[in-house]
């Protein structure tokens, strides 16, 4: 049997390709290259000289802080705020008139009142017997009699009052309900010869122990109020001094919490009530306002406790009676 034509052909169309490829085997390798990702296709072209990749800002592009690469400059801290005084109230300077108040609220006697303008008070001072120093002793001043007091204005923030002259020269504060009484010169103690008697009547004139107690929370709020006026007085006195001064400052916030340790150690159960301690801190707070030269007359604290807030009505109480639940 004669082959066919067409297998005659086969073999021939079989050696073409095999003949063609070695003049087409570049063309054809990079034809796999691309097709399979690792030729040319695989590497992104790159650009002629001059010209900026893709997605690169243009010239003369204005850039935001950081975003070349380059660390963004710091901003320049603002200045602290400087610290404003804080000004507790002042105490009226009628507020004791009339009132018999009491050294430490157990012994003498002390009332201020006034004679048309003038100031007056009537004193009679504690003490102990020159000759027999376990027994007591009282000297009213000028015999009992009213003393004129002169004014001296507000140096230090509260009212202040002075007996320059006669038997023992004294100083009067006016603070809440009570008056800080000081020595005007270096002698704390006033002899008097005639009545055997030596006195010492610095200290804190106030109200009975018994009286004081009832108001101990009033008392207790304040004293926290005023500790922070004191303490932020000092701070602002502290930023704005110089150098060794704020070694000064220090060792003067230190001294005066040892003062109000020793003035208040002895007033009538001062540890029931705490109204020595707030009263002389307060004094504290103004004079320190005072020096830093803002006006007392317009108070940016209080020390007046805030009304608290009455507790919501529980489901089934009644709120006229006395928490007893309805129906018992």
């Amino acid at each position: 049997m004669r082959p066919s034509r067409g297998l005659r052909l086969l073999p021939a169309l079989l050696v073409l390709p095999l003949v063609a490829l070695p003049a087409h085997e570049a063309d054809a390798q990079n034809f796999f290259e691309e097709l399979f990702g690792i030729g040319k296709a695989a590497k992104p072209p790159v650009p002629p000289r001059g010209v900026p990749p893709t997605g690169s800002p243009q010239p003369g592009t204005l850039l935001p802080p950081g975003a070349s690469g380059e660390p963004a400059p710091e901003t320049p801290k603002a200045a602290p705020a400087p610290l404003r005084p804080v000004v507790l109230k002042t105490p009226s300077d009628d507020n004791i008139l009339g009132q018999e108040l009491m050294l430490n609220g157990l012994t003498g006697s002390l009332k201020i009142d006034r004679a048309g303008g003038a100031a007056t008070a009537r004193i009679t001072l504690p003490g102990t017997k020159v000759s027999q120093p376990n027994e007591t002793c009282k000297v009213p001043l000028s015999g009992g009699s009213p003393i004129s007091l002169s004014s001296e204005g507000r140096p230090q923030g509260v009212a202040r009052y002075e007996i320059a002259g006669g038997e023992c020269p004294l100083r009067f504060e006016i603070l809440e309900g009570s008056v800080l009484v000081t020595p005007l010169g270096s002698n704390r103690v006033c002899s008097f010869t005639a009545a055997d008697c030596a006195t010492t009547p610095v200290g804190l004139w106030g109200p009975a122990a018994a009286t004081l107690i009832p108001r101990s929370a009033e008392f207790d709020s304040g004293r926290g109020v005023a500790d922070k006026a004191v303490r932020d007085n000092y701070k602002v006195m502290t930023q704005r001094a110089r150098g060794q001064d704020v070694r000064t400052i220090v060792t003067e916030q230190a001294a005066f919490s040892s003062d109000r340790e020793q003035t208040c150690r002895t007033y009538a159960r001062e540890g029931a009530h705490g109204f020595c301690n707030v009263r002389f801190t307060e004094a504290r707070a103004l004079s320190l306002a005072a020096r830093l030269g803002a006006s007392t007359a317009t108070p940016t604290a209080s020390t007046t406790p805030r009304p608290r807030k009455p507790k919501p009505a529980v489901e089934g109480m009644n709120p006229d009676s006395d928490g007893s639940p309805i129906g018992e």
